[in-house]
């Protein structure tokens, strides 16, 4: 029989590892609410309908990397690949815009079949925050301030920069789109394959290629900040102004692009040269006419996706684990006394667990091994006179308390 193991692209989170990933989703969760965003949990699975529209039929998401399976009703189905198309169905499917404005946050498990890598999985995990319902610039200096706290609350503010850019609104955009895709057909005999595929159906992406050859030729590509409105370009001078007021530093990169129509104005990236090749760790941007797009009411909205894999990473060093309180009975008849003990010092909020099984050796070195702050043993002649020996780990001086008492003594201890 074949040895049972992980499919590829999907790996087990275990100690350390899981000790991190939960440490991200711990402060996100915190930072999210102290913003005032709401939790919204969207399925795990949506008709491909919901990511075809919003990621567009021709995209190598779509065609390549989506897992996309037929139900046994018939239905086409998709796991998700990312979470922005879910929240904007539910907004739309759950009528929700009688709430707006809306801020949202969630996290979950994303999934698309690429080539794993470092900082890039087949099963992958996402923070995400959406705002729906607020057209002017403070809801894009919010999402950025939020993506900054969030890497200063990690420790990771001084591993990445903050890239910014602006797409404009539509009339900005269609007019540089023009302008471009004229420059890249005098040029289209130096694109790549996959550049002139992309001036054919969505010339804008040529801007964030990582082909050598289109690099060379989009050097001297038009650029957009020449061809924004008087209204995209205040706009845009809102969103640096707000951020230079609050001290959040970032770069202009105007090859920082997203391809689809209904993106307008800020587009930014958080990114680091600490992961090699994966070095987005926050993405993310306006799409003012994703929600009408899918069949929705015109809703402005912006948000942004960090991957978490990539942030736990980054922090390389997991946050350090509560510090147990290990309850030792010496001898079986200790055992129903350690069982309420250990029951009560849970019960008072703190953490404690109970050796099961060994010597007291083996016990107490697995206690060591836990990094337990302190232990209680109860033996026999603890039993009859009514007390535990409470050891403190760190400095080996031990007490006997009154077994009633024990738990109020560690609290105060903690």
């Amino acid at each position: 029989m074949a040895k049972l193991q992980p499919i590829r692209g999907t790996h087990d989170l275990l100690f350390d590892d899981a000790r991190k990933h939960a440490h991200v989703m711990d402060v996100f969760r915190e930072l999210a609410e102290r913003y005032g965003y709401g939790r919204i949990d969207t399925p795990i699975i949506e008709f491909t309908e919901v990511f075809k529209r919003t990621l567009g039929e021709t995209t190598d998401v779509v065609t390549k990397e989506m897992y996309t399976f037929e139900d046994r009703g018939g239905d086409s189905i998709t796991l998700r690949p990312e979470l922005t198309a879910g929240v904007a169905r539910a907004f739309i499917s759950g009528g929700l815009a009688q709430n707006l404005p809306l801020k949202l946050y969630s996290w979950g498990a994303m999934f698309r079949r690429e080539r794993p890598q470092k900082g890039r999985q087949r099963q992958f995990h996402q923070l995400d925050v959406e705002v729906l319902g607020v057209d002017g610039p403070q809801a894009d200096i919010e999402v950025i301030a939020l993506g900054a706290h969030l890497l200063d609350e990690l420790g990771l503010g001084d591993r990445v920069t903050l890239e910014l850019n602006t797409l404009g609104d539509r009339e900005s955009r269609k007019a540089y789109r023009d302008v471009l895709a004229g420059y890249l057909a005098d040029h289209r005999d130096q694109l790549s394959e996959e550049g002139k595929h992309r001036l054919d159906h969505n010339p804008l992406r040529i801007l964030d290629t990582k082909d050598k050859g289109d690099r060379a030729v989009i050097a001297d590509a038009p650029r957009i900040s020449d061809h924004l409105n008087a209204e995209s370009a205040d706009f845009f001078a809102e969103v640096c102004d707000g951020l230079d007021r609050l001290k959040i530093d970032y770069v202009l990169n105007e090859k920082l692009v997203r391809g689809f129509d209904y993106y307008t104005h800020t587009a930014f990236e958080f990114i680091t040269e600490h992961l090699g090749a994966q070095g987005t760790v926050i993405g993310g941007g306006r799409y003012d006419h994703l929600i009408e797009t899918m069949g929705g009411p015109a809703t402005p909205g912006i948000g942004w996706a960090a991957g978490i894999e990539r942030l736990a990473m980054l922090a390389e060093e997991a946050p350090p684990s509560v510090r147990p309180i290990v309850v030792i009975p010496v001898g079986a008849e200790a055992q129903d006394a350690a069982l309420v003990l250990t029951n009560s010092l849970r019960r008072l909020g703190l953490t404690a667990d109970q050796g099961f099984r060994g010597n007291l050796k083996k016990r107490m070195d697995r206690a060591n091994k836990a990094n337990a702050s302190f232990a209680v043993l109860i033996g026999g002649d603890e039993l009859e006179r009514g007390v535990a020996t409470v050891r403190n780990l760190d400095t080996g001086d031990q007490t006997e308390v009154a077994m009633d008492q024990v738990a109020a003594h560690l609290s105060s201890k903690l």
